[in-house]
């Protein structure tokens, strides 16, 4: 939403209609698709899936793009329905590569230093060690400055760069078209086609090592893009090629929500046992009662105190949200508390219980467990008090998905966002623009009801994948009347009205920021829950709270659950097994059962809680069956009580599955 900006001010920026495909289109589109298919009869089944095949065939499209043909409502893609999406979508060019290229330029000073690169190359996309990115530099750096130049006049190294990068895309192509040869060779031999012996020689797709499989490289890295891993016969230097255009990509350089790069997991987590830390020595226990539980301070207006709100958002089957840094530069008493914010429809199941906005204190440093909100009042307010020593802490929100998980398809009449006045001239619904108030109320991190430059680039990369450049907020200043620099609600709401006119009444980009933001067909706020944190600090008079991410956080909370059960638990031998322990963390309104399997070898176990009365837990179903590979520890049940009012009673009965 709101992307005049970011696009000209026409409707051919939508994709366009394709006609009937080349055959070089054609030929390309069936090579990629048998080298992760056995045949052009199977289908695509998942958003992951069809980002990695267009990125086989050298196309990165944004977020955006790809929301046009994955939307909420696609099961599957027909190998049709590639060959029309690749005849849609333009191949990469090296003047993309370009312009990607100098958003890396941090400094504007037209050269892409160490630094510069290291610092995108490794906390964007497929991360790379300083060592590899610095072999990419030398690679193309013929005056050993440790510099890219790209502007005009020096073009030549960057253009060699951009032509080694685009050189692999190539590379494959004629790989995989030369192993659509085989296979064609094959069925005519046999009468059939044959079988792929080795999936891996014709899939690309991973940096951990030459050849990985598709499934190795989404267990390892869970918010890094699906990419093509080298084929056995091509180099590390290909392979780190293959990797680089993936990064220069305007999506893989903008994207730091990685909206596209969620992998296929189940409802179980596996965390290696050697990742724990102890708990962390920087929290003091001293002013916490029995289990970690404590009132909140009485004086509390005497405290200094910062706050931000934030959202969970749903996408796909994974939860995002607002990520924070605290900093204390003194000891302190603390205070936190977390709460969801009713706007529109949300903070709320549909059963009228509170979504559980729950948090995870974790020392910046070392990603130790420190603390966890234990309380919680009848408003849904939950809360921790501890003593903290000086330091930087993220603050991780969390919530079970017990409670906020996508609704179940129905028929609904889709609300009428625009409509036409006298003259053709477009304006924006009353309901549009109440839901654009919501979403406005979102947006405005700190409540001061306007949205400053950070807080509207929050906002952008969450409905477009894509941070706001400076020329971007230029047509922002020059477009709508800002107060103190920053967007009002009347100025927002002009921005849509904008959008809306330049794509000429089409609806289509409307609906995909509204999705984004949680809004169904009705208008109601039903895929996403709001809340609001505060920190309150007895010792530290100046205490820093900023929002570091927005983004899925599964792995880091599924471990910090485990050491939550470790170390707050109750531990139980499991019986006919040696070496597995089953850990019940259990409060009056949450239950939080793991399994660590210190053995040398897998099991399988059920985790039978169907004789729980009154609770709900986050795997759909009461009655889980866990698989845990040796040495790893698995979050088995998250349980919430399925009516606030009545006592969560937990029963978990385990055995160990052949």
């Amino acid at each position: 939403m709101s992307r005049r900006s970011s696009r000209p001010s026409t409707a051919s920026s939508r994709p366009r209609t394709a006609g009937q495909p080349s055959r070089d289109i054609y030929l390309e589109c069936q090579a990629a698709f048998l080298g992760h298919y056995d045949d052009l009869g199977d289908k695509i089944d998942s958003k992951e899936d069809l980002i990695l095949l267009l990125q086989q065939t050298g196309r990165n499209p944004t977020s955006k793009s790809v929301a046009k043909y994955w939307t909420p409502r696609t099961e599957s893609m027909t190998f049709e329905d590639f060959v029309d999406v690749c005849s849609r979508e333009p191949v990469t060019s090296e003047e993309e590569l370009l312009k990607a290229f100098h958003k890396i330029d941090l400094n504007g000073d037209g050269y892409i230093s160490l630094d510069e690169l290291y610092k995108i190359m490794t906390t964007k996309g497929e991360k790379m060690s300083k060592d590899e990115v610095k072999d990419i530099i030398d690679e193309v750096d013929e005056n050993k400055d440790g510099k890219l130049d790209y502007k005009e006049r020096n073009k030549f190294y960057y253009g060699k760069f951009a032509k080694m990068v685009l050189s692999t895309t190539e590379e494959y192509k004629k790989l995989a078209l030369r192993n659509l040869e085989k296979r064609e060779k094959n069925r005519k031999l046999h009468g059939e086609i044959t079988p792929r012996k080795d999936k891996d020689e014709l899939s690309l797709g991973s940096q951990m090592s030459v050849g990985s499989s598709a499934s190795e490289w989404r267990q390892s890295s869970p918010e890094v893009s699906p990419a093509p891993s080298p084929d056995r016969r091509l180099s590390r230097h290909s392979a780190r090629n293959a990797s680089q255009e993936r990064r220069l990509s305007k999506q893989s350089v903008l994207d730091e929500t990685s909206a596209l790069s969620k992998r296929r997991s189940s409802t179980l987590s596996h965390v290696s046992n050697d990742d724990y830390s102890k708990p962390s020595p920087r929290v003091s226990t001293n002013s916490i009662s029995k289990g970690g539980r404590s009132k909140e301070p009485t004086n509390l207006k005497d405290w200094p105190m910062v706050q931000s709100k934030g959202t969970f958002f749903l996408e796909d089957s994974s939860i995002i949200s607002h990520v924070y840094t605290l900093n204390l530069t003194e000891d302190s008493d603390v205070w936190i508390s977390i709460q969801p914010l009713k706007i529109g429809e949300s903070g709320e199941a549909l059963d009228g219980t509170f979504i559980d906005t729950a948090l995870f204190v974790i020392y910046e440093d070392d990603n130790s467990f420190v603390a966890f909100t234990e309380t919680k009042d009848i408003r849904g307010k939950y809360g921790l008090r501890c003593n903290m020593t000086k330091g930087k802490y993220l603050l991780i929100p969390f919530t079970t998905g017990c409670r906020l998980k996508p609704k179940k398809e129905t028929a609904m009449k889709e609300a009428k966002l625009i409509m036409k006045e006298k003259g053709d001239k477009i304006v924006l619904t009353r309901g549009f623009k109440k839901a654009l108030e919501d979403i406005f109320e979102m947006a405005d991190l700190d409540g001061n009801r306007l949205l400053s430059r950070e807080e509207f680039n929050w906002y952008n990369m969450r409905t477009s994948g894509e941070e706001v450049a400076d020329d971007e907020w230029s047509v922002v200043e020059d477009n709508i009347e800002l107060d103190k620099g920053q967007i009002t609600l009347a100025g927002f709401i002009k921005l849509n009205e904008m959008e809306a006119e330049d794509n000429e009444g089409d609806t289509e980009d409307l609906w995909i920021t509204l999705s984004a933001m949680g809004f169904n067909k009705s208008l109601l706020l039903d895929e996403a829950c709001p809340f609001l944190l505060k920190v309150y600090t007895q010792k530290c008079s100046d205490p820093e709270l900023e929002v570091s991410a927005l983004k899925s956080n599964k792995d880091t909370l599924d471990k910090a659950s485990c050491q939550l059960a470790f170390t707050k638990g109750e531990a139980k031998k499991v019986k006919a097994i040696k070496d597995v322990m089953i850990y019940q963390y259990i409060n009056d309104h949450r239950a939080l059962i793991v399994v660590e399997n210190k053995s040398k070898t897998k099991i399988k176990m059920s985790l039978d809680c169907s004789k729980t009365r009154n609770g709900v837990s986050h795997t759909g179903s009461m009655l889980g069956t866990v698989t845990v590979p040796a040495q790893t520890s698995v979050v088995g049940h998250h349980i919430l009580p399925l009516n606030d009012g009545s006592d969560l009673n937990v029963i978990c009965e385990e055995s160990v599955l052949k």
